[in-house]
């Protein structure tokens, strides 16, 4: 294979994998009801798909070109879904039971800055505390570690919420109250 065919390949297995990454961004962005970024998303995402495109199919007796453009493709699943997570856009809403509701688990929470509804529910082994937990995404994975560490046999169900309006989140979220309770327990831990 000569330097040139291999230059293609790499050439085509980038430009998938940017626009793939594009792709899954735009996807997010419309998810979320952020139309104008994701427009302008779609524009920049649409040049690199014709791009990529038009060089497979100039060369489309070349299998490698294919084979580069398909491996590019998946790849660029893998680096959008990689992207998603650092974004972690919007807010997620834990439910929580509790088989112990004599744990002090909602002033704890409270404590590191989220908003905890709680309530006293029965379930077919008796007494439970419920909690709903909303939190923005970026705060999911130490929310649930968390959970687990104050009551390692806790049912967890997440989902991400369409709307939200008043309540704890207009007050205190906007305002950092969460990345402030963590960082002074960061600091009481050292």
């Amino acid at each position: 294979m000569s330097d040139n065919a291999l230059f293609m390949m790499l050439i085509i297995f980038g430009v998938n994998i940017v626009y793939v990454s594009f792709f899954t961004l735009r996807m997010i962005f419309t998810l979320k009801g952020r139309r104008y970024i994701a427009a302008l998303i779609s524009v920049v995402e649409i040049i690199i798909y014709i791009v990529g495109l038009g060089l497979v199919l100039d060369n489309l007796d070349q299998i490698q070109n294919l084979i580069a453009y398909a491996v590019g493709y998946g790849t660029g699943v893998i680096v959008g879904m990689k992207i998603e997570e650092k974004l972690a856009l919007g807010y997620i809403t834990v439910n929580v039971i509790s088989s112990d509701p004599d744990i002090e688990f909602t002033r704890r929470l409270r404590d590191q800055g989220y908003g905890v509804t709680s309530w006293y529910a029965y379930g077919m082994e008796g007494d439970r505390l419920a909690m709903q937990i909303l939190t923005p995404r970026k705060y999911e994975l130490k929310l649930y570690e968390t959970i687990r560490y104050i009551d390692p046999k806790a049912f967890i169900v997440a989902y991400e919420p369409k709307q939200i309006q008043g309540g704890f989140w207009a007050k205190q979220v906007k305002r950092g109250k969460i990345q402030h309770a963590q960082e002074e327990g960061k600091q009481e831990a050292l």
